[in-house]
């Protein structure tokens, strides 16, 4: 069995929480955010499940492959 890959896909949710916006919800700063965790910003979804975004990144990955989708049966 062999197989080749055709296509990658990716999707993440739009809104985007920077250190400053947790900042304000919590106790911390943005360089105590990346000393230790490194990172700037982040994205959240509010009303996507892991399956929902799954989805939308295997579409773009089909897209991007240039193979076309079946219809549902």
């Amino acid at each position: 069995m062999s197989f080749s890959i055709l296509g990658t896909g990716m999707y993440v949710p739009p809104r985007v929480v920077t250190n400053d916006d947790m900042s304000k919800i919590v106790d911390t700063n943005d360089e105590w955010i990346m000393q230790r965790v490194g990172v700037r910003e982040r994205h959240v979804s509010t009303n996507e499940t892991a399956a929902d975004m799954g989805a939308k990144a295997a579409l773009a990955a089909l897209e991007n492959s240039g193979v076309k989708k079946r219809k549902s049966i």
